[in-house]
């Protein structure tokens, strides 16, 4: 691969849209090409509103979840890594891990025989895991989803997850405290990132 697989996780309310967009701006200003992209719906159409507004059973939500990332994976991930370009991706396979894993208690094992066939083994060579106290990111959510709407025990959990996946990857992981400014944020980011240039 030519390019950099970079990803941005974290809870609801967390700011991972925004800062990923500020960090491809910051980036492209360096010369570098940029692909901006988000899950649910990187890979199939139709299938974030599916995810977010259906009642659904959390085996066939990290099913769903899946398929998309399947088709991400093909379609927008690896094309743009090979032609070199830097994919930065709001949401990837850790946040099923920390929400159908730790917060829905789906076995982690299933979890990942299924992930390996749907990301081709494909893994994140850098990501910020933007961590706040649930009861923040759930005060930030002006119209929650059905998944925000699950309860703050649950993102207890979620959030639980996240810091012990990062906690397991810390050579992958850089855990950004999210309860800061947004500029403050980025710039915790763009320090980061700039140490992997000469």
């Amino acid at each position: 691969m030519k390019g950099f697989f970079l990803t941005l996780e974290g809870l609801d309310g967390s700011g991972k849209t925004t800062q990923a967009q500020l960090l491809a701006r910051f980036l492209e200003g360096k010369g570098i090409r940029v692909r901006l992209t988000r899950e649910p719906g990187g890979g199939l159409k139709g299938v974030r509103d599916l995810l977010l507004k259906e009642d659904l059973s959390p085996e066939a939500e990290y099913l769903l979840f899946s398929a998309d990332r399947a088709e991400h994976v093909r379609k927008v991930i690896l094309p743009a890594l090979e032609e070199g370009f830097w994919v930065i991706s709001d949401r990837y396979l850790d946040s099923s891990l920390a929400y159908q894993g730790y917060g829905r208690g789906l076995p982690l094992p299933w979890l990942l025989e299924v992930a390996r066939r749907a990301t081709l083994d494909l893994k994140p060579h850098l990501t910020f895991l933007l961590d706040l106290p649930p009861e923040e990111a759930l005060r930030r959510v002006a119209t929650p989803d059905r998944l925000e709407r699950t309860g703050l025990e649950f993102f207890r959990q979620v959030r639980e997850g996240y810091l012990r996946l990062a906690e397991a990857e810390p050579q992958r992981f850089r855990v950004v405290d999210a309860t800061r400014p947004v500029a403050e944020v980025q710039a915790a980011i763009q320090s980061s990132i700039s140490k992997l240039f000469p």
